[in-house]
């Protein structure tokens, strides 16, 4: 046996009447006439296709390009044809409407249909179209009319309580149900005069207008694993800051991520005060910082994550991380959990609300080190379309850091995103509070077969001073989204839960 999957020539004609005639057996045989399908030879031939076994049609798609707008939902098979004319046919149309599928009964355990339907996608996106919409048959309906409504059957099909052999294949494949019409195609019998309208999304479309600043596909971020030491003032502080920014924008980086409260070192100067007095007296440091960590961003043309500071705001103490982009803007967030040591030592409070910063490589959330530790900020993220998530953290032990690690491993597969977190390593023997670090920096995927195997894209030697510098494809998480192996964001239970923010001031 051979099977043959090309496009359909106007020699086939006959061959495909045949196969017409027994895929319809059901409703009267009817097949498209010689005149119809050598109009939609000259009009789109790329559109209609045919299986071939043995050289003999067996199955076949046609198709049209349509502007939908023109149309929308609420449309008929004799509306969308044009009266099968096919005058509606649009080359500078937006959607792949599908006029035919059909497969030869004898030959319908050979899948040849996904054949069809996997080549209607790569021409759907090799021309660039927003969708595929079809209306679809539900034949097995006229068995259960009498006692369900259509959209009572529709649920049954989708849950696989009932089969019906052109829904069931088309849910397959990847099609979602838009709506039920009604007197789509009047006289089918079998479907009691109702149809699906069905719809494939093209994730891979780009609209006709694009922005001169478009988010990119490909992302290179830069983590700074930083060796706590001594420094004699400010300045040489700002130094070595400096200098990785250096390092990391010469491999033409759009991020650089530091870690939490990695100005701990000037703590020193104020070690003769307790330990809440100290803190608040280094927050005196973090405008100074802000103002360098902006010009620095300008000059080397990278998006800076801050790592943390503490700020002192209406008498309180806080945890904060900026975001200083490479065109001058920033902007900033707050801790919103404090560990409870910050609590008990220096009375810190938490921030009562999540920002979403735009930049120009894509939406970016920033959790600061215990916050990645609460699924229900990442999963708010995630919902609001957020694919990277940095994680500048603080941990003295590898305990402490194996929490920090491990939540961010569970966040990026559980929201289909990237975790990058960023740490400080060594010892402060003359700081109060800061005597160890331990950290490995890394950048965290899902877990699928376009990533990783371990979930990891890149990391750093435990306890080392060092960058890690990666690319992340945030095309790849657009695949995940549509057809991962599992999807967790599309396979929430929301009949069941949610998640709901009592307080976002």
């Amino acid at each position: 046996m051979k099977i043959e999957l090309r496009n359909l020539y106007f020699d086939d004609y006959f061959g495909l009447k045949e196969a017409m005639i027994e895929a319809y057996a059901g409703i009267g045989g009817d097949y498209w006439q010689l005149d119809d399908i050598k109009k939609l030879l000259d009009l789109f031939p790329e559109g209609q296709l045919c299986v071939l076994v043995d050289g003999k049609v067996v199955a076949s798609a046609l198709s049209i390009i349509v502007d939908y707008k023109k149309f929308g939902d609420n449309h008929t098979f004799q509306e969308i044809t044009g009266n099968y004319t096919f005058n509606t046919h649009f080359v500078d149309g937006d959607i792949l409407y599908g006029i035919e599928m059909f497969v030869a009964p004898e030959y319908r355990g050979l899948r040849l249909g996904r054949r069809l339907y996997d080549r209607r996608k790569d021409l759907c996106e090799k021309l660039n179209l927003r969708a595929i919409i079809a209306g679809g048959r539900i034949p097995n309906y006229k068995h259960y009319a009498d006692l369900m409504t259509p959209r009572e059957y529709l649920e049954k099909v989708k849950l696989k309580e009932i089969y019906d052999p052109t829904l069931t294949f088309q849910m397959s494949n990847n099609f979602h149900v838009k709506k039920i019409l009604k007197n789509y195609m009047p006289g089918d019998t079998e479907s009691k005069d109702f149809a699906t309208l069905l719809e494939w999304n093209n994730i891979y479309f780009q609209g006709k207008e694009e922005l001169i600043a478009n988010s990119k596909q490909m992302v290179r971020l830069g983590l700074v694993q930083w060796q706590m030491r001594l420094f004699r003032n400010f300045n040489a502080l700002l130094e070595q800051v400096e200098y990785f920014v250096d390092a990391v924008s010469d491999y033409k980086s759009d991020f650089i991520v530091f870690p939490a409260l990695f100005n701990a070192p000037l703590l020193a100067e104020f070690n003769h005060l307790g330990e809440a007095k100290a803190v608040r007296e280094l927050a005196r440091y973090t405008e100074p910082l802000l103002q360098k960590f902006i010009e620095y961003a300008m000059a080397y043309n990278i998006n800076i994550i801050t790592g943390s500071m503490p700020i002192v705001e209406d008498g309180h103490l806080l945890n904060v991380s900026y975001l200083c982009r490479r065109d001058g803007t920033w902007d900033g967030c707050y801790k919103i959990h404090p560990m409870p040591s910050e609590l008990s030592a220096w009375g810190m409070v938490g921030g009562n609300k999540l920002k979403i910063f735009d930049t120009d490589a894509g939406k970016i959330g920033i959790l600061i080190d215990y916050d990645i530790c609460f699924p229900e900020l990442a999963r708010w993220y995630a919902r609001n379309n957020v694919q990277i998530l940095f994680v500048p953290f603080l941990t003295d032990t590898q305990n402490g850091y194996n929490r920090v690690r491990l939540c961010a491993q569970a966040r990026a597969i559980e929201n289909e995103c990237y975790v990058a977190i960023a740490g400080c390593v060594g010892n402060l023997p003359k700081v109060n509070n800061m005597d160890i670090q331990y950290a490995q920096s890394g950048i965290f995927t899902p877990t699928d077969f376009a990533f990783p195997v371990n979930g990891v894209r890149a990391e750093a030697t435990p306890n080392s001073e060092m960058t890690v510098v990666a690319d992340i494809d945030l095309e790849l998480l657009k695949e995940l989204h549509a057809f991962g192996s599992v999807q967790a964001l599309n396979n929430r239970r929301s009949d069941m839960y949610e998640i709901r923010f009592r307080k976002m001031t």
